[in-house]
């Protein structure tokens, strides 16, 4: 870990397009300012960690039996508008009822 003593107004500039500035320091606190381009995320550390969090469940959610939605999607006697609908909601987790 690279270790930096800064004062207020004095900036850390990482890979030429990030920079942290020091906007002000007292009460136990520092307050940063980062410039970084858009396509940077950033965040605070719980932040991020929440995100992840969020990611790692979203991973592991049941995975959709494409065979039975196939079979269903297949079927001749539902119309387009419900395959659509039969469809989303098996990309998005919810549970198809077997019997409507």
């Amino acid at each position: 870990m690279l270790v930096l003593t800064r004062k207020k107004n004095e900036s850390i500039v990482i890979n030429g397009d990030i920079e942290i500035v020091i906007v002000e320091i007292g009460d136990g606190k520092v307050k940063l300012g980062i410039k970084a381009p858009k396509n940077i995320e950033v965040h605070r550390r719980e932040i991020y960690e929440a995100i992840q969090k969020e990611n790692r469940k979203a991973a592991n959610m049941q995975s959709i039996d494409f065979k039975v939605l196939k079979g269903i999607l297949k079927n001749r006697n539902i119309n387009g508008i419900m395959r659509l609908g039969i469809f989303i909601m098996g990309v998005f987790g919810w549970r198809i009822l077997k019997k409507c």
